[in-house]
């Protein structure tokens, strides 16, 4: 048993300096503030693109955050739908607000730049403690309450996209059928779990049915906890409708992993209090099929290799989790 890669969330990217985006867009962007931009940060090395992403110090005194990105990058339809997205979201939320977005054309190739504001806090996790878990785990009960049911229109139904082949929801099937083959280096006891991880999965139009606009991307390095003690939530670019639980439920592996008591925490949140364990295990025997599809191929367009060893973690620790759950190691 090889184990899981060990991933520093701070350091998954490869982004582009200030001075290399095209200066018709940083005159835009300068133009769209109302002042000029004073100096450019060190680009931060959280996700997965090349986009260009840093803290930005304003002529006039302002400190904001910019993320940037050309239309050959799928950042570029990120970036605009959290533009889009955050001024929508309830006032409740924890969410660095939109101060500017700007757009540009360079030799054929559009640009859009989103600016917020700019919040000094820190990556939970790696590892988590209990203190940070309390603190995100409550931003995630605010979250859900605020959200239920959602209050954004025209967001993609999770069980419908499952439904519609956007998951590998029959990647256990094929890996017994012997049509794929079992990804290596994986815990000894998966493909005795095979079997069960499809009847979980097969589940999910009950389990994962709900009424809440989600995150659907809930990571450590979407999460910032500030001098103060308060729990930001970035990246809003990927929600869907879904189970009030399901951010949630996305953080509890890699957090199981590093030490916390989430079986416990299950049980005294009033998130996950009334739900039944299959559904939650239906969840992540989903997301864990998810992570073990296409790990050895090269990544999307734009994205690191940093990306294929955050899947790789995140299956082994969503199995694991479920093999606590229901006896698969013992």
């Amino acid at each position: 048993m090889s184990g899981p890669p060990a991933v520093d969330y701070r350091a998954t990217s490869a982004r582009p300096g200030w001075s290399t985006l095209p200066g018709a867009l940083r005159e835009a962007l300068a133009v769209a503030l109302g002042t000029e931009i004073a100096e450019a940060g060190r680009v931060v090395g959280s996700g997965f693109t090349g986009g260009f992403a840093a803290p930005i110090r304003l002529a006039d005194g302002r400190e904001i955050f910019v993320k940037a990105a050309p239309d050959t990058m799928h950042a570029y339809g990120a970036y605009r739908r959290e533009a889009e997205i955050v001024p929508q979201l309830p006032s409740a939320l924890q969410v660095p607000a939109i101060v500017a977005t700007a757009g540009a054309a360079d030799s054929g190739i559009k640009w859009f730049a989103v600016a917020s504001e700019r919040i000094d806090g820190r990556m939970p996790g790696s590892p988590w403690t209990t203190n940070d878990f309390a603190t995100v785990t409550a931003a995630c009960e605010v979250m859900a309450q605020a959200l239920t049911p959602t209050p954004l229109p025209d967001l993609d139904v999770l069980v419908d996209d499952i439904a519609g082949g956007g998951w590998p929801i029959d990647l256990p099937a094929a890996i017994r059928s012997g049509e794929r083959p079992l990804p290596p280096g994986f815990q000894p006891w998966l493909p005795t779990a095979l079997p069960e991880l499809s009847d979980l999965i097969a589940l999910y139009p009950e389990a994962l049915a709900g009424d809440t606009a989600m995150h659907s991307d809930l990571r450590p390095d979407n999460l910032l906890i500030d001098q103060t003690g308060q729990c930001w939530t970035v990246d809003w670019n990927w929600l869907s409708v879904g189970p009030a639980w399901f951010d949630w439920l996305c953080l509890l592996p890699v957090a199981q992993y590093e030490g916390i008591d989430t079986q416990a925490a299950i049980r005294r949140t009033p998130l996950t209090a009334d739900v039944p364990a299959d559904h939650l295990d239906c969840a992540a025997a989903l997301i864990a099929a998810y992570m073990l599809d296409n790990l050895d191929a090269p990544p999307p367009p734009g994205c690191t290799p940093e990306l294929r060893r955050h899947q790789r973690l995140y299956a082994w620790t969503f199995l694991d989790w479920l093999a606590l759950r229901r006896g698969w190691s013992s």
